[in-house]
């Protein structure tokens, strides 16, 4: 999957993706972007919406999954299993997350998904504010599941 075709998925398929305007800014083979105004995710106070700023932060690491996956050319199914996630400061601004693996990772997750078909990768994704504070973080945990053995392991 590219980061186009990520995008498109995530405007069909969830449709608080597409009330959100989310939007794939970036991808670099290991960091994925996502962008999203600030209108439509404001709360009362102008601010960001803390829901939105989660949802945005999740779908950054689910989709980093999914397209590090794809380069495998694994059509994986991928969940969210936990996460934490810790608000900084407030977003008065356009949201922009960024998501990514633990170095210390490397190729693991990749590796285990090819020889079992399922794994599990640790992903951190950051709200960060324009002068680069993190306004907003999230620390969670996705499982790839390969669809062919999913029910086999049910």
């Amino acid at each position: 999957m590219t980061p186009e075709e990520l995008e498109q998925a995530l405007l069909d398929d969830i449709p608080l993706a597409r009330a959100m305007a989310l939007r794939v800014a970036g991808w670099d083979g290991r960091h994925l972007r996502l962008a999203a105004p600030l209108g439509p995710n404001r709360n009362d106070k102008g601010c960001a919406f803390g829901g939105s700023l989660a949802s945005l932060m999740t779908l950054a690491g689910w989709g980093s999954a999914v397209l590090r996956l794809g380069d495998l050319g694994a059509d994986a199914e991928v969940y969210v299993q936990d996460s934490q996630i810790r608000y900084l400061a407030p977003v008065w601004q356009d949201i922009d997350v960024l998501a990514w693996p633990p170095e210390e990772e490397g190729d693991a997750f990749l590796q285990a998904y090819r020889e079992r078909g399922r794994a599990r990768t640790q992903v951190r994704a950051e709200c960060r504010l324009a002068d680069g504070t993190v306004a907003a973080s999230l620390e969670a945990r996705f499982v790839a599941i390969d669809p062919r053995r999913r029910t086999a392991a049910a």
